[in-house]
């Protein structure tokens, strides 16, 4: 039991909790191809819990995902074959002095694709 309240509608998750899990999601099993190949799960990494979400509407289709600390200048959006649709970037590693402690690090860096 966590003594931390959840800002979520009182619920608080737990990666124990079958039912904090997300039922669906439609691009968990998606290959999505890279530019640079298979690089390996650092290309992932920095934003592995981006959120997207679409939406179709008749003009088009919407995508919406929050990379936070990421500028729009630094996203590339692409569009292969007419059919997928690629989201990267990458987020750098703050400067830190040498003589600061750290006492958690959860943010991570790097180059993301989804």
């Amino acid at each position: 039991m966590s003594i931390i309240p959840s800002f979520f509608g009182g619920r608080r998750s737990s990666i124990f909790d079958p039912f904090a899990m997300d039922i669906w999601d439609p691009f968990k099993d998606f290959p999505f191809p890279t530019s640079t190949g298979s690089d390996s799960w650092r290309e992932t990494s920095a934003l592995v819990n981006t959120r997207v979400d679409w939406k179709e509407t008749p003009e088009a289709h919407v995508f919406k995902a929050d990379l936070p600390g990421i500028k729009k200048e630094e996203v590339k959006v692409e569009v292969e074959d007419d059919r997928i649709l690629q989201v990267s970037g990458e987020r750098n590693v703050e400067k830190e002095d040498k003589n600061d402690t750290w006492h958690r690090v959860e943010r991570s860096s790097g180059k993301f694709t989804r």
